[in-house]
């Protein structure tokens, strides 16, 4: 009887895993479409628009599911998410999502129009290693070897991906530069999202995020852009699939995936994102993959198929 009741909440939590590491690798898959839906929206709107049209419609979107949640409820969508038991704490933590999130997306939106995109991608993808050093210094996450094999080798099959047309000259600087400056507030993001997940539910974290990132883009689409809304049928569309499938579905399950999952490895799977990208890339748009980027594809598989065996992907709480 005793080792029967011993059994369940490890079943609890074995179920608990593998619902995360399912809702991740959806979230993957539809944050990739980001690229697609960019390179669509792009075509009327600057990218600092791009990113302020994406925040507004999740914002409203998130908004309104989270009131639905509400009233199905007959209370908050959570009752520990009370707004009157807020800290000031709390307040700064959720604001400063979306003020790490937004410049990171701008800046890496920017470095490609500074650098070519092998460069920009690469040392965007520097991400995981940011991650899991904030984990290690703020967080007192620790990673164990396999993990740390895992992650290098994902980012070696990464690097592998662009390496033809790697660039390396001081006229690529700057968006080089932007590029990698990405990399570390998207590191930081992760870090305040695993932080933030201890407390608040997938839909409040994201909510918040699209509120502080819409405060930050705004003023930088208003004073560099000439318009910020889309004046077709195809831009509107291609705007809310970014909204509603990459920012809500896709972030939303990754948010959720981090209440399991460390940051750290949350980060390293996001280095599926041009894998997944790359290949829906050659289905619609007859888009070359070199054998190269197919030894690359094969190595990150091989990274994140190490490092997810590792047993500290999973939070110490779990």
């Amino acid at each position: 009887m005793t080792s029967q009741l011993e059994l369940l909440p490890q079943n609890s939590a074995k179920k608990s895993t593998t619902f995360s590491l399912i809702a991740l690798l959806i979230g993957l898959l539809a944050v990739s479409l980001a690229a697609i839906f960019i390179r669509l929206s792009e075509r009327e709107l600057g990218p600092a628009s791009t990113v302020l049209d994406r925040f507004i419609i999740s914002g409203f979107v998130l908004y309104f599911w989270s009131n639905f949640q509400a009233q199905k409820n007959k209370s908050s969508t959570n009752k520990n998410e009370q707004y009157s038991t807020y800290t000031f704490s709390d307040w700064t933590w959720l604001l400063a999502g979306g003020f790490t999130f937004a410049p990171s997306l701008l800046l890496w939106a920017w470095s490609l129009t500074q650098t070519n995109v092998a460069n920009s991608t690469i040392l965007h993808n520097m991400i995981p290693i940011f991650t899991a050093l904030g984990g290690w210094i703020f967080l007192s996450l620790r990673f164990d070897r396999r993990f740390l094999i895992g992650m290098a080798i994902t980012i070696v099959g990464a690097i592998t991906i662009g390496a033809d047309d790697i660039q390396v000259d001081l006229e690529h600087f700057t968006g080089d530069l932007a590029a990698f400056a990405s990399a570390i507030l998207f590191g930081a993001y992760y870090l305040l999202i695993e932080k933030l997940r201890s407390k608040f539910s997938a839909t409040t974290i994201l909510l918040w995020t699209c509120i502080s990132g819409s405060l930050f883009t705004l003023p930088i689409a208003l004073f560099t852009e000439d318009h910020i809304l889309p004046f077709s049928w195809e831009g509107w569309l291609s705007i809310i699939g970014l909204a509603v499938i990459a920012q809500v579905l896709g972030h939303g399950f990754v948010t959720y995936s981090l209440k399991t999952f460390s940051s750290g490895f949350v980060a390293l799977c996001f280095l599926l994102e041009p894998v997944i990208t790359a290949l829906i890339a050659w289905g619609l748009f007859s888009e070359q993959l070199t054998i190269i980027s197919w030894i690359g594809f094969s190595i990150v598989l091989l990274g994140l198929y190490l490092a997810q065996s590792s047993p500290s992907i999973q939070k110490a709480s779990n």
